[in-house]
Order: C-alpha cells, then sequence, then structure tokens
C-alpha cells in the first residue's frame, strides 16, 4: 500500500472527522432547509471553514439552529486538518517516507542477493566490497542511527531484528544466495545461522566469532565459513613483521575491484560451453585479455595452485584469474558471463 494507515495515521483520522462532519452539514441543510445536494455541500464548506460567505438563501429559524450546532460541533476541525497535512510537508516527513517506500519495493523485488546482517565496522566493509563487484545486496538494521547512515547512502536495507525469522524473510532470505552475519555478540550470530539455515537449505552462511569457542558452534549450526576478525587482523601485523615485502605485494592484488590488480573467480559452467574443451594455453591464447589463470579449485574441493599450462578445462571447476580490472572486463564480455 502507498499510503501506510499507520504512518499517515494522523492525516487519515483528520481526514475522516472532516468528511463526518461534512456528511452531516450536507444532510442536516438538505433536510432543515431543502437543498440542493451542491447547495448543501457548499454551504457545509462555508460553515466549517468559518471564511463567512453570505448563505445560499435566507436561513429559517431552524436552519439557523442548525448551522450554530454545526459551528460549535466542527470549531477546530477544518483547521486541525489543515495543521496534520502542512505538519507532513514542511517537517518533511513526506520524503524520508516515499524514500523507506521506494526501497522497500527495491528490496521486495531483489533476488540471487546476499543479506548483511549489522551495519557496524564489518557490514559496511563487505556492503563496499559487494558494491565494487556490483553484487546485489540488502542491510539488515536495528539501530536507528545507523538506520539513518543507509537512508543517506541509499543501500537497500530492512530495519529489524537480524535473529526474527520474519525479518529475515522480508529481507528475501528464501531468494537469496548468500548471508553475512556481523552481529556484535555470537550468540546472535548462531540464532542468525540457525534461523537463515532453516529457511534457506542452499544458502551460502558466512558468520563473524569473537573466540575460537564459538567457531565449532556456528558451523554446527550451519555456517560455511566462520571468520575471526581479531584473529586475521592479529596475523596480518605478524605478517608484516616477518615477511613486509610478500605482504604488501599480496595487499596490492586486490579482491575489492577498486585496485589496479584483482583477483576474481570464474565458474565455468556459468559461461560458454565451448570453453570447457580448451586447456589453460588454449584459454588464454584464444582471448588475449591479458589476464591470467593462476589458480583451479575443482568440483571435490580441490585447490591447484599455478596449474599447467595444458590442464584440460572440465565444467564446473572455478578459475581464479588475475588481472587488471579493465582486463577482467574484457574477459567476462569474451566468456559471455554479465
Amino acid at each position: 500500500m502507498l499510503f501506510n494507515f499507520k504512518y499517515f495515521k494522523e492525516v487519515y483520522y483528520a481526514f475522516g472527522v472532516l468528511l463526518v462532519v461534512l456528511a452531516i452539514g450536507t444532510i442536516g441543510f438538505m433536510s432543515v432547509e431543502d437543498y440542493t445536494l451542491l447547495e448543501a455541500l457548499y454551504m457545509t464548506i462555508i460553515t466549517v471553514s468559518t471564511v463567512g460567505f453570505q448563505e445560499v438563501r435566507p436561513l429559517s429559524d431552524e436552519g439557523r439552529l442548525f448551522t450554530s450546532f454545526l459551528i460549535i460541533s466542527s470549531f477546530g476541525t477544518f483547521a486541525y486538518t489543515a495543521t496534520s497535512i502542512s505538519r507532513y510537508i514542511v517537517s518533511g516527513e513526506y520524503k524520508s517516507y516515499f524514500k523507506n517506500y521506494r526501497v522497500n519495493k527495491l528490496v521486495d523485488g531483489i533476488s540471487d542477493h546476499v543479506i548483511i546482517c549489522g551495519y557496524g565496522r564489518n557490514g559496511n566493509q563487505a556492503a563496499k566490497t559487494l558494491t565494487a563487484h556490483r553484487k546485489r545486496f540488502v542491510i539488515i538494521e536495528n539501530d536507528l542511527k545507523m538506520i539513518e547512515i543507509l537512508n543517506k547512502d541509499g543501500f537497500p536495507h530492512v530495519q529489524g531484528d537480524a535473529t526474527d525469522e520474519a525479518t529475515l524473510i522480508k529481507a528475501g532470505i528464501q531468494r537469496a544466495t548468500a548471508i553475512i552475519t556481523t552481529l556484535p555478540k555470537d550468540a546472535l550470530n548462531v540464532f542468525v545461522v540457525l534461523t537463515a539455515r532453516e529457511l534457506n537449505r542452499n544458502i551460502t552462511i558466512i558468520s563473524r566469532a569473537s573466540s575460537s569457542s564459538s567457531e565449532k558452534k556456528m558451523r554446527t549450526a550451519g555456517a560455511d565459513n566462520v571468520i575471526m576478525p581479531d584473529k586475521v587482523g592479529g596475523a596480518h601485523m605478524a605478517s608484516l613483521v616477518v615477511t613486509p615485502d610478500v605482504v604488501e605485494f599480496l595487499d596490492k592484488i586486490s579482491v575489492s575491484g577498486e585496485d589496479k590488480i584483482n583477483l576474481e573467480e570464474i565458474l565455468i559452467s556459468d559461461i560458454a560451453e565451448n570453453i570447457s574443451t580448451k586447456t589453460i594455453k588454449e584459454f588464454e591464447s584464444d582471448f588475449h585479455t591479458g589476464c591470467r589463470i593462476i589458480g583451479i579449485k575443482k568440483p571435490s574441493g580441490e585447490y591447484l595452485i599455478n596449474p599447467s599450462p595444458d590442464f584440460m578445462l572440465t565444467q564446473n571447476l572455478k578459475l581464479f584469474v588475475l588481472g587488471t580490472p579493465e582486463q577482467i572486463a574484457a574477459l567476462n564480455k569474451a566468456v559471455g558471463k554479465p
């Protein structure tokens, strides 16, 4: 519904009272003074609005009594209605409503997307990375300050508790391909994992964890991957001491879609079928994009690092391709990947 009753309740009530008064006045004037419908309606409007125009016809004593009753009973009704409408316009509340309405319509129509639970530091970074890769996503957030930021950033979102089944359904959990839960407490993330797996058996679930003891619980609950930001950050800082040049080199290879050299994965089943009859050497020479295949993931889950140029490509292999954003875009276009 475009004009949500709950949001515009005060305006609806004001209009309702005004319509009741207009109906009583119109019927009253038609009965007491034998006015036509148009005359009675006009007389009611000038009486309720207190503009003071002359009567349609001279009133009888009964008509004057009824008019007095109408003025007293409707005193302030017109002003209340005008004030209610003006407040929504002047305060800008209607702009906020229609912006939220557009966001809700966008969320209702989205599919094959990622759901991000929580818009804190980790959730914000996840949203930036997905945006860089042009991957659709919906954010679930309950904090009103964060909701204001999401409205400003223009990210599609749902206001509510991510642990609530109804909120996940509203965010399109049954149409989503993955969910990232970054809530501050491990217990909440475990609950999200359990609920998400129950609602969508095939969804990829990635959860944040603060303690090592929570990792096993999350995987048991159904999480495909569990990330511990503190552990990852500490290991990264230690690596900067032990092998600083290696870490700096790896940092130059970005998976965020923003740096000069990017790493991207391509699933062969998603692209042209004739590729599955080629070797890596033939694959790279046929397309001349400048990208290099540096790794392969087999359907069994086995990884091959720096595979041989004579390796034969088959269906359902996942290729890890290294190149500039322009080279990767050219490769995606060449193999027909959107």
